[in-house]
C-alpha cells in the first residue's frame, strides 16, 4: 500500500469499519501472546502445584520485560502515529529506529541484572522456599530472552501504527503456535521440566522477533529500522517517554501488583499462590483481548488527531468503548459460571487450588465489563499526548488502588481479603477514568464545533 493510500485509508475509512480492520489481527496478537503464558501454566501445572506457582511468580518477571518493551513500543507507535497523520515521515523513521534499539539496549541491562542475581530476585518475586526452586529454573532462561522480547513489542507497535496489524499478527502468530508444539515436547519428551517450558517460550519468542523484523524491512512502503535513523536527542526520548511511560507505570504496577498479591497469597500455602497465579493467567488473556481491541483504536485515534479530524476521533472513542463493554459483559458471564470447570483445567488434581481459584475468579468477573472504559479511556490519554492523565489512569488499577487493597483487605478479611483486593480496585479505577475523561471529551467537542462549516453535519 502507497503511503498516500495508506494517509486516506486511516482518515477517510469509516471507523466501524477502520478500527475492527486493525484490532482484529491485533486482538489475536495480543492472544497469542497471552497463550505464551497460558500455555506454560497449563502444562507446568500438570508438574505440581509448586511449579504452577513458580510460574505465578515469574509472571511479575515477565511484566518487567513487557513494561520495558511496551513503553518504548506504545510511546514510539503514538509518536509514529501522529507523525504520519501530519505526513511527516522522517521523524517517523527516526522514531521507530530509536525506539527499536533503546529497547533492546534496555532489555540487555535487564537480563545481567537478573541473572546476577536470580536467587535473590526470585525470593523477592514472592516465592516460597518450595517454590523458589521451581522459579529460578524458570526465570534465568526467561531473562537470557528479555533483549528480543523486548525489541519484539516495538516491531510489533511500528507494524501496527502504520496499519499493518495484519503483518504483525503473523510474526506474533507463528511464535505462539510454536510455544504450544514445544512446550509438551520439552516439558515431558526430554523430560527438563519447568526449565523447557521456559525454553520453548525463549525459542518461540526469538521466531517471533526475527519475522516482524524481516516483515518491517521488507513491506513496500513502510517504515524501515535502520541504525542510521538514530535520533538520542532530548527531544525525540521526551516525546516518546511522553506518551510511553503512562504505559510503563501500567505494566509496572502490574508486575509488582504481583509480587504483592503472590506475597499476600504465600501465607495460606503453595495451592493459594497457584490459584492466584492461574486466576492471573485467566483475566490476562481476556483482558489482552481488550488491549489489543484498545490498541487497534489507538492508531485511528492518534492518526485522526493529527490530521485534525476530530469528530473521527470522538467516533472512535464511543464507537470502542461501546463494543468492548458488550464483549466484556458477555465473557464476564460466561467465565462467572463456568468458574470451577476453567480453574480445573489447569489443576485437577488439587481441589483447594480449584476452590480458591475460582472463588476469585467469580470476584473479579463481577466487575470485568468496568475494564472496557478504563482501558479505551487510557488510550484515549495515550494516543492524544495527554501524558499526565495517561500516566494517572495507568497508575490507578494495580497501583493507586490495588497495592493498598492487597495490604489492607487480607489483615481485615483473611483469605477472602485476598480474592476481593483487584475486584476492588477495580471499581475505583473506573470511578477515577470517567472523571479525568469528561474534560478531554469536552475539549474534543468544541474542536469539533470550531472546525465546523455550513455544510458539515453536526457531530452527535
Amino acid at each position: 500500500m502507497q503511503k498516500d493510500d495508506k494517509y486516506i485509508m486511516m482518515t477517510e475509512t469509516p471507523i466501524n469499519v477502520l478500527i475492527p480492520k486493525i484490532a482484529i489481527p491485533t486482538i489475536i496478537s495480543m492472544l497469542i501472546t497471552s497463550i505464551y503464558n497460558m500455555a506454560d501454566t497449563f502444562f507446568v501445572s500438570q508438574i505440581g502445584t509448586s511449579a504452577a506457582g513458580a510460574v505465578g511468580v515469574d509472571f511479575s518477571l515477565m511484566a518487567m520485560i513487557q513494561a520495558i518493551g511496551f513503553t518504548i513500543a506504545m510511546g514510539s507507535g503514538n509518536f509514529i502515529s501522529r507523525s504520519l497523520g501530519r505526513k511527516d515521515r522522517k521523524i517517523a523513521e527516526q522514531v521507530s529506529a530509536t525506539g527499536f534499539f533503546t529497547s533492546l539496549f534496555l532489555g540487555l541491562l535487564l537480563a545481567i541484572f537478573g541473572l546476577a542475581n536470580i536467587d535473590k530476585l526470585v525470593v523477592f518475586l514472592g516465592a516460597t522456599e518450595t517454590i523458589a526452586p521451581y522459579a529460578k529454573d524458570y526465570g534465568r532462561y526467561i531473562l537470557i530472552g528479555a533483549p528480543y522480547m523486548c525489541g519484539s513489542f516495538v516491531l510489533n507497535v511500528v507494524l501496527r501504527s502504520q496499519g499493518n496489524a495484519v503483518k504483525s499478527m503473523i510474526g506474533i502468530t507463528a511464535g505462539g503456535v510454536l510455544n504450544i508444539i514445544l512446550d509438551p515436547i520439552l516439558i515431558f519428551g526430554f523430560n527438563m521440566g519447568i526449565s523447557g517450558a521456559a525454553i520453548a517460550t525463549i525459542i518461540s519468542q526469538f521466531i517471533s522477533f526475527i519475522i516482524l523484523l524481516i516483515q518491517t524491512n521488507c513491506i513496500e512502503g513502510s517504515i524501515k529500522i535502520k541504525f542510521s535513523n538514530i535520533n538520542f536527542s532530548f527531544k525525540m526520548y521526551k516525546e516518546i517517554f511522553r506518551t510511553g511511560l503512562p504505559t510503563f507505570y501500567r505494566q509496572g504496577l502490574a508486575s509488582a501488583a504481583t509480587v504483592f498479591l503472590n506475597v499476600a497469597a504465600s501465607p495460606y500455602g503453595d495451592p493459594a499462590v497457584a490459584a492466584v497465579s492461574i486466576v492471573t493467567r485467566i483475566v490476562m488473556f481476556i483482558y489482552s483481548a481488550l488491549i489489543g481491541f484498545g490498541q487497534g483504536y489507538m492508531p485511528a485515534a492518534g492518526f485522526n488527531y493529527g490530521a485534525k479530524k476530530y469528530d473521527r476521533v470522538l467516533e472512535a472513542f464511543w464507537f470502542s468503548g461501546k463494543v468492548a463493554i458488550r464483549v466484556l459483559l458477555v465473557l464476564a458471564i460466561i467465565f462467572f459460571i463456568f468458574a470451577p470447570q476453567v480453574i480445573t483445567v489447569f489443576r485437577r488434581e488439587d481441589l483447594e487450588v480449584i476452590m480458591i481459584a475460582s472463588r476469585t475468579l467469580r470476584f473479579q468477573c463481577l466487575v470485568l465489563p468496568l475494564h472496557a472504559f478504563s482501558v479505551i479511556i487510557n488510550m484515549t490519554f495515550q494516543s492524544l499526548g495527554l501524558g499526565m492523565k495517561a500516566t494517572i489512569a495507568s497508575s490507578a488499577r494495580q497501583g493507586i488502588f490495588f497495592i493498598p487493597c492487597i495490604l489492607i483487605l487480607p489483615k481485615i478479611f483473611g483469605l477472602t481479603g485476598v480474592q476481593i483486593s483487584q475486584a476492588v480496585a477495580d471499581v475505583f479505577t473506573f470511578i477515577l477514568s470517567i472523571a479525568l475523561m469528561v474534560g478531554v471529551l469536552k475539549t474534543l467537542k468544541e474542536k469539533v464545533e470550531g472546525m465546523k462549516t455550513p455544510t458539515t453535519p453536526k457531530f452527535r
